[in-house]
């Protein structure tokens, strides 16, 4: 059995919040100087050039890449054999988040009551999924999530008889309708199958691969390269400015369901994509 103490927990959790809002992965880097070289709309590249600026800038000085440093999404996977000591984990995963706001400067966007809307002023509750797993490793992965694009997902509980052609219709639409208010390129995670809740969860999972990396099953691999291409002919583009470069990647992934269901479930996400992951 091996032991980790909650005050490593917390201070993995502070840096890594700071981290993953002032440095971008290498694939996301990489997707962005990339797409300056292909996208064909004059003021679509000057776009493209000023996040690839910014990138660098942020890294430069030291400052987060977006003005919304987003609501903590916390994802837990924990051998058996693994204990906890010290405080209750879920509440040193939340002083984890409240320290790396408040020493990062980042900003506090959380409010402790949907209606009322009190700022919490720590950036705390986050949420947080937990995966317990064979073994002792303790993997924590830190994804803040920016509303603008948040608030630009959908989920849809389909008929199997809509089938493929129904599935790809429910992602390029939710594109098409809402993307450009998502601060384009972006990144698009896309959940099948599952329950109602299970599908949604799919979506967030999905934007945490790396999108130079696609999905390991035949036929969705081909079903997130048509989604691209399909997405990137829309016109949308960089900013919402018309171009050819609307998304950077889709990833899809996928759950079992019932056999009266083809719940699909969409998280856009803008191209400052954040996830760092530490195993402790």
């Amino acid at each position: 059995m091996r032991i980790i103490n909650t005050n490593d927990i917390i201070e993995n959790i502070k840096e890594m919040c700071i981290e993953a809002n002032l440095y971008l992965s290498s694939d996301m880097e990489k997707a962005i100087k990339e797409s300056v070289k292909i996208e064909k709309s004059l003021i679509g590249k000057q776009v493209l050039e000023l996040l690839d600026e910014n990138m660098l800038i942020a890294k430069d000085k030291n400052i987060p890449i977006c003005q919304d440093t987003g609501m903590a999404v916390v994802f837990i996977e924990m051998g058996q054999e693994i204990a906890i000591e010290g405080d209750l984990l879920e509440d040193a995963i939340n002083e984890g988040v409240r320290r790396g706001y408040k020493e990062g400067f980042l900003r506090k966007s959380v409010v402790d009551d949907p209606l009322l809307r009190n700022n919490t002023k720590d950036n705390t509750p986050a949420i947080i999924h937990y995966n317990i797993v064979k073994g002792d490793t303790f993997k924590i992965t830190i994804a803040p999530k920016g509303f603008g694009s948040e608030n630009m997902s959908r989920i849809f509980m389909l008929k199997p008889s809509d089938g493929v052609d129904g599935v790809k219709k429910a992602i390029i639409n939710t594109v098409d309708e809402l993307g450009a208010n998502a601060c384009p390129p972006l990144v698009i995670g896309v959940g099948l199958g599952g329950t109602f809740e299970k599908c949604a969860f799919l979506a967030k999972k999905a934007l945490l691969r790396p999108i130079n990396e696609s999905s390991n099953i035949d036929h969705i691999k081909e079903l997130e390269e048509t989604l691209l291409n399909e997405i990137n002919k829309l016109g949308v583009g960089p900013q919402g400015l018309g171009g050819i470069v609307t998304a950077l990647g889709l990833n899809i992934e996928t759950f079992p369901t019932h056999i009266a269901g083809l719940p699909v479930a969409v998280n856009i996400c803008c191209h400052v994509n954040r996830h760092v992951t530490r195993e402790l």
